[in-house]
C-alpha cells in the first residue's frame, strides 16, 4: 500500500471520532496505516521486530495526541513525523547500548518490492545466481541506508518506497523543499555508490 492510495479525509473523520471519545476509531486507523508504517520503520532501523514495537508506540502517541490533531492537515505527514522521530530516538538509544545489534536484517514481507531504488539501478540477468544476487543487493541497500543521516534516510525511504512528494517530506523533516531535495540527492548518491558493483558487475 502506498500513501497516495489512502484517503486523508477518512483519516480526519477517524481522528474526530477518536478525539470525541470513540476509541474504536483507533483500530481503523491502525488497520489503514499499520502496513505502510511498519515498512517505513523496518527499512529505517533494519530490525523487523523492533519496528513492530515502534509502530505500536507510534499509534500510542497518536492516541495520546488525539485532541491536538487539527482536521484538514495531512494526517500522513503528522503520523510519519511521529514515526521518524521515534526511529531516530531509537537508533540514538541503540548507539549508546553496545549489546543491541544493528546487523539484524528486517523480515520484509515485500521481499524485492522493498528494493525500488536498487531495481532502478541494477537489473541482473536471469539465472541460477539471481536469488543470491538479490539477497546480496538487499543487504547492501540496508547497510547503505543505515549509514545515512536521519534526514537522508527519511527522505529516501519515503520518496522511493512510499511515493511521498518532496513537499510533504520537507514538512516531516521541518525543512524547506529545497533542503529536502538536497537530502534526497545526497542519499541517492550514497546508495548509487554502494550499488555500483551491481550495476557494473
Amino acid at each position: 500500500m502506498i500513501m497516495a492510495d489512502i484517503n486523508n479525509g477518512d483519516d480526519d473523520i477517524l481522528m474526530q471520532r477518536l478525539s470525541s471519545g470513540d476509541d474504536l476509531a483507533l483500530n481503523e486507523i491502525m488497520r489503514r496505516w499499520k502496513e505502510p508504517l511498519l515498512h517505513f520503520m523496518a527499512r529505517y532501523i533494519s530490525q523487523h521486530e523492533e519496528a513492530l514495537d515502534l509502530a505500536q508506540e507510534t499509534f500510542v502517541r497518536v492516541y495520546q495526541a488525539r485532541e491536538r490533531y487539527k482536521p484538514g492537515s495531512k494526517f500522513s505527514t503528522w503520523l510519519f513525523t511521529i514515526a521518524a522521530n521515534l526511529c531516530k530516538n531509537h537508533l540514538r538509544w541503540v548507539s549508546r547500548h553496545a549489546q543491541v545489534s544493528l546487523d539484524d536484517s528486517p523480515s520484509d514481507s515485500d521481499g524485492e518490492k522493498g528494493l525500488t531504488m536498487a531495481d532502478r539501478l541494477a537489473h541482473p540477468d536471469s539465472g541460477p545466481e539471481d536469488e543470491f544476487l538479490a539477497q546480496e543487493r538487499a543487504t547492501a541497500v540496508r547497510s547503505a541506508i543505515r549509514s545515512l543521516s536521519h534526514e537522508q534516510k527519511t527522505a529516501i525511504i519515503l520518496f522511493e518506497y512510499d511515493d511521498m512528494p518532496v513537499v510533504q517530506i520537507a514538512e516531516i523533516l521541518e525543512c524547506s523543499p529545497k533542503a529536502a531535495e538536497n537530502h534526497l540527492y545526497r542519499a541517492r548518491l550514497a546508495l548509487k555508490k554502494v550499488l555500483e558493483r551491481f550495476i557494473n558487475g
